[in-house]
C-alpha cells in the first residue's frame, strides 16, 4: 500500500475510536442521569461511611 493509503486508514480507525469513545461516555451519562435524588443521597451516604469505616482512628 501507498502512504497515502495507511494515512487515510489510521485516521478512520482514529475517528472509529474516538466515536467509539462517545458512545461509551453517553452511555454512562444516561445511566447517571436515571438516578432519583433519593437513590444519589443514598449512594453518597453509603460511601461516606465506607470512607469513615476505612479512616485510622487517633489514639491520644
Amino acid at each position: 500500500m501507498r502512504a497515502a493509503t495507511w494515512w487515510k486508514v489510521l485516521g478512520l480507525a482514529g475517528m472509529a475510536g474516538v466515536v467509539a469513545t462517545g458512545v461509551v461516555v453517553t452511555r454512562g451519562e444516561r445511566k447517571r442521569q436515571a438516578y432519583t435524588p433519593e437513590q444519589v443521597r443514598d449512594r453518597l451516604h453509603e460511601r461516606y461511611a465506607e470512607i469513615e469505616q476505612e479512616k485510622p482512628t487517633a489514639e491520644a
